[in-house]
C-alpha cells in the first residue's frame, strides 16, 4: 500500500477519485477495500480483471487499477490475465507474489519454485512455475516490470511509470510470506526472506527477454516491456465510428 500510495501522490493526485479500484481473493486482495479511501470492487476469485474490463469499457474516463495475488492472477484467473494483455486494455495491475496460496493455508501455486515444500507438495513441487513478468509481456502489455519489498524506490517509481503509460501495464513485487511459504523453505523469518530478495539480480532494461525456467536465486528483476502498441478501448471506439456508431 505505502509504494502505491507513494508513486500516486508522486504523480499530484491529493485523493483517489479519479481511481476505480478492483481485487479478487487473496491476501493481497485486502488492501483495497479496508483501507482505501476509494470506489472499489472486491470481486470473485480469479475473475478480478474480468470484472476490470467492464469497468474499464463502462466508465473510460477512470484509471482501473487492480491489487491482487499470483494465485489469484495466475492461477483460476490466469485466462483473464493474458488475454487482458493481448487486448491491451488500460489498466494496471499490481501482483503481489508470495509463491504459494497464503490466505488458506500455503498450498503449492503457478509460482511456486520446482522442488519446494508445500502443505499439497509435501515432496517438492514437481511443475515448472510461471514467470509471470515475461508470461505478460510475451503476451503484449504495454509495460512490464518486477521488483520486491526490499526494492520500494523502484518498486514505486514502475508503478508511477505504469499509471503513466496507457493501455495494460503490469508490475509484480515479490513479497514475503514466511508464514506459509517461508518456514518451509528454510526461510522462517522475515528477515531472511528480505535478504534473500536483495541478492536477486537486476537485468539492464536492453537486453533480450528470453524465456527462462525461474529459479530462487536467478528470479530476475527489472522492465520486461516498455512500448506504446495500440490501445483496446480506443480500437474499439474507432470501430464504432467506422460502423456509424456512438463513442463515449
Amino acid at each position: 500500500m505505502n509504494i502505491f500510495l507513494k508513486a500516486v501522490k508522486d504523480l499530484g493526485h491529493d485523493d483517489l477519485s479519479k481511481f476505480a479500484f478492483v481485487s479478487g481473493i487473496g491476501c493481497a486482495s485486502w488492501a483495497i477495500s479496508p483501507h482505501f479511501l476509494a470506489d472499489t470492487l472486491h470481486t470473485t476469485h480469479g475473475r478480478a480483471l474480468a470484472f476490470a474490463t467492464g469497468l474499464k469499457a463502462a466508465r473510460p474516463e477512470l484509471k482501473i487499477v487492480v491489487i491482487s495475488g499470483d494465485g489469484d492472477l495466475a492461477a483460476i484467473g490466469g485466462n483473464h490475465l493474458i488475454h487482458a494483455a493481448r487486448r491491451n486494455i488500460d489498466m494496471t495491475v499490481i501482483c503481489s507474489n508470495n509463491y504459494v496460496y497464503g490466505m488458506t493455508g500455503g498450498q503449492v501455486g503457478p509460482t511456486t519454485f520446482s522442488g519446494d515444500r508445500t502443505t499439497t507438495s509435501p515432496y517438492g513441487n514437481p511443475e515448472r512455475p510461471f514467470d509471470l513478468a515475461r508470461l505478460v509481456a510475451a503476451a503484449g502489455a504495454n509495460y512490464v516490470a518486477r521488483w520486491t519489498t526490499a526494492h520500494p524506490i523502484q518498486a514505486s517509481r514502475a508503478i508511477r511509470k505504469a499509471l503513466q503509460r496507457k493501455g495494460f501495464t503490469f508490475v509484480e513485487i515479490l513479497s514475503q510470506c514466511p508464514t506459509a511459504y517461508g518456514r518451509r523453505v528454510k526461510m522462517p523469518n522475515p528477515v531472511d526472506m528480505i535478504e534473500w530478495f536483495k541478492k536477486l539480480p537486476v537485468r539492464k532494461s536492453d537486453s533480450p527477454v528470453e524465456y527462462k525456467v525461474p529459479t530462487k536465486e536467478g528470479q530476475d528483476l527489472g522492465e520486461f516491456a516498455d512500448r506504446e502498441e495500440p490501445e483496446f478501448i480506443d480500437s474499439l471506439k474507432q470501430m464504432a465510428a467506422g460502423a456509424g456508431g456512438e463513442t463515449r
